[in-house]
């Protein structure tokens, strides 16, 4: 009992030391711009980051041996069926509240109907995901924990195969010297005076349209001063016969669609000037030393991406799923045929710590600078806390997913555990789900960055 209560100390500890981190992450990073004030949504992200790290730390854990092997697989079960609480109940639940509130057909009272409503076609589609996919033998019934974890891993796996598949080919476009496109001086100036051209335009169009408003002002005024009322009525209705005023409004009129226009032109052509100055400074810091490493690290990354296309075709097309963790198959690479003598039982555990401590890390921080940027990209003060619960979904179903792609990675006796608590799903179909996505990600993503190079360069050229 005692070793329990402090395994559960310890895992109750470092689960705030998470939920700190993503607090502050959220407050300090993600959404520094934007004015959150509603704090469960607030408790909401940093409880589902913290329930995500978990399951990397108990990971982490069943490698090292820390913690009763009992304890670790209670509290395995406990953050689970936590995070799929929360998953699918809690906050697709609080995104319906948020959806019924803003429907102007909904009253107040009814409010919660529509939002349970709401969440109950979420609920009949997410059931629905699992019929096309051969994830689950019939055996299993409907709350058992088979059910939501494999809905989850299909759209969990799904978002990490997109990214990883346009991760590993946008790196190499972004770090590689060779695709930064040389920038001229006179380049950038004469955007910049073609910039300063058309906003000049647009004041003095503005000022065309203040005066001639003035005008009209003061010739009405000018007209009620000097007329009766039964005249005055009489001349606004002869200026209207006569033209006058049309012709004077018809003026404004199109001085003000005309600033429409270049007002449109002159944001076009801002977002060329900004990309024409951070191109050349990509040019200029491609030169230093930190820049000539990471055009060394995009070469790296290259090669990867082929590398990772052509497997992933080799094992679709073999329907091939590797059964030898990469660290299990490296030490017998060792001992069998290059004749080290290697503690293979020693070196796995730690080898597989570092590998999983690294896969942990680049995970975390690549999910999260990801969800910066497109956070950074559509949101606004108004869909700030719908964006964000959306953003705390993908993440908690991109970690669920990650821990059960992860399992192959670990040597036999450490997939256990990760077995018994994640239940029996068929986690072969996960790893050929996976390379499907990852190969069309990484085939679709080179064709859009190969037309946006292209039409790059011709826009240079013309």
């Amino acid at each position: 009992m005692a070793s329990f209560l402090l395994d559960s100390a310890l895992m109750f500890g470092t689960q705030t030391l998470f939920f700190g981190f993503g607090w502050l992450f959220f407050m300090r990073k993600l959404f520094k711009f934007y004015e959150i004030r509603n704090m469960f949504v607030q408790v909401l992200f940093s409880v589902t980051f913290a329930l995500s790290c978990t399951m990397f730390e108990l990971i982490i854990f069943e490698i090292l041996g820390i913690m009763d092997s009992n304890s670790r697989y209670f509290h395995w079960q406990l953050n689970l069926y936590l995070i799929l609480v929360t998953l699918i109940v809690v906050i697709p639940l609080y995104i319906s509240s948020q959806i019924a509130r803003v429907l102007p057909c909904v009253r107040r009272k009814m409010s919660i109907w529509v939002s349970v409503a709401i969440w109950l076609v979420f609920i009949y589609f997410f059931w629905k995901l699992g019929d096309p996919f051969p994830i689950l033998n019939r055996k299993h019934g409907i709350f058992s924990i088979e059910q939501p974890i494999s809905r989850v891993g299909v759209i969990g796996v799904t978002i990490i195969g997109i990214l990883s598949g346009f991760g590993a080919v946008n790196a190499p476009y972004t770090y590689m010297a060779y695709f930064i496109r040389n920038i001229d001086d006179s380049e950038i100036s004469n955007s910049e005076r073609r910039l300063l051209q058309t906003m000049d335009m647009i004041i003095s169009k503005k000022k065309r349209i203040a005066l001639a408003k003035k005008e009209n002002s003061l010739r009405y005024q000018d007209d009620s001063m000097s007329q009766s009322s039964g005249g005055k009525r009489m001349m606004k209705m002869w200026n209207i016969f006569s033209g006058i005023s049309s012709s004077s409004s018809e003026n404004i009129s199109a001085l003000q669609t005309e600033v429409a226009s270049l007002e449109e032109l002159s944001r076009q052509m801002f977002v060329d000037y900004v990309d024409l100055r951070e191109t050349k400074d990509r040019v200029v810091y491609s030169k230093t030393l930190k820049g000539r490493y990471y055009d060394i690290v995009g070469h790296f990354f290259s090669i990867y991406c082929v590398y990772k296309i052509i497997m992933c075709t080799i094992n679709i097309i073999f329907d091939r799923v590797g059964k030898v963790d990469p660290v299990t198959r490296g030490l017998s690479i060792l001992v069998n045929w290059l004749g080290f003598k290697v503690d293979v039982l020693f070196w796995s555990q730690h080898v597989s710590f570092i590998l999983v401590g690294i896969i942990v890390i680049t995970s975390i921080r690549g999910l999260l600078i990801t969800l910066t940027k497109f956070f950074y990209a559509i949101a606004s003060s108004k869909s700030s806390n719908a964006i964000v619960l959306c953003l705390a979904e993908v993440m908690g179903m991109y970690f669920v997913s990650s821990v059960l792609l992860m399992r192959m990675n670990v040597p036999e006796e450490y997939r256990t555990i990760i077995t018994r608590v994640l239940g029996q799903l068929d986690f072969s179909f996960y790893h050929r789900w996976f390379d499907v996505i990852f190969l069309v990600s990484a085939l679709t993503s080179i064709v859009f960055l190969y037309i946006a190079h292209q039409q790059s360069s011709s826009k240079r050229t013309g």
